[in-house]
């Protein structure tokens, strides 16, 4: 019997979920100066894919990045990375998902101006006790094109190069999922360029979890799937985005100046 269009159709398994939030609320400061940063947002962030967070200053995306890690105490809600609930764990143990599960790149790099390239990738390692996968270290230096550099530190090294090191130290622990704060935001366009590429290549080449803030619609258009954020909601998504469609769906949220 001939296989029907069913029969030879083959469904892709579904993706894990990496992080989550469900109605989560987050509130600045009180009376008349209250502001309320995230306004009962729920959201899934899937395993081996890269999520851009964007929107106006003041709409939340950091907040809700920053709370999604962790790194900020909500009033109601809850956070989850894997199957680990982080708004219920004390500190100890909350610093302890951040150090073993999950990976930071700043805008500002946060390297260690004291300590050489090489030892700013491995420190979130020896802070852990934790001993480096050599050939996954390599791997990591030589993508990057950091090996020549390895021996210089912070203050010797261009933007571009400190950015890389800061994302080669978020790799090198292989952590469930990097959250990445405008972490292009202090580079010239052809170092932005190589940091997108390389973040990019980490995901779809070795499976890694990245979320990133961004206000670039440039840098969006190197990720999976786009978040848009307005008044501490998800007003809508994007699934592969190009500069140009993040950017006519800026306008039509009037999220950016036209003009």
């Amino acid at each position: 019997m001939a296989a029907t269009q069913a029969d030879t159709q083959t469904t892709a398994p579904a993706r894990q979920v990496a992080a989550r939030a469900v109605n989560v609320t987050t509130t600045f400061g009180r009376g008349e100066t209250r502001v309320v940063a995230l306004n009962d947002v729920s959201v899934e962030i899937e395993q081996g894919r890269f999520t851009a967070i964007m929107g106006p200053s003041g709409s939340g995306k950091s907040t809700l990045m920053h709370s999604m890690a962790g790194l900020d105490t909500i009033d109601s809600g809850e956070v989850w990375i894997g199957d680990v609930e982080l708004t219920g764990l004390k500190e100890k143990a909350l610093t302890q998902v951040r150090r073993d599960r999950l990976g930071f790149v700043f805008q500002s790099f946060n390297l260690i101006p004291t300590l050489t390239a090489l030892e700013n990738i491995l420190l979130p390692l020896a802070i852990a006790g934790r001993t480096p996968d050599q050939a996954w270290v390599d791997r990591i230096i030589d993508t990057t094109g950091l090996r020549p550099r390895l021996a210089h530190r912070p203050n010797e090294l261009s933007g571009g190069q400190q950015q890389r090191v800061a994302c080669a130290r978020a790799l090198a622990g292989r952590p469930e999922i990097i959250f990445a704060d405008e972490p292009t935001g202090n580079l010239d366009s052809k170092a932005s360029e190589e940091i997108l590429t390389f973040l990019g290549h980490a995901v779809r080449d070795d499976g890694q979890t990245i979320v990133m803030v961004t206000h670039e619609p440039s840098a969006a258009a190197h990720t999976d799937r786009v978040l848009f954020l307005a008044d501490g909601r998800i007003v809508d998504e994007m699934v592969d985005p190009t500069a140009e469609s993040v950017l006519d769906r800026l306008k039509a949220f009037d999220l950016v100046q036209v003009g």
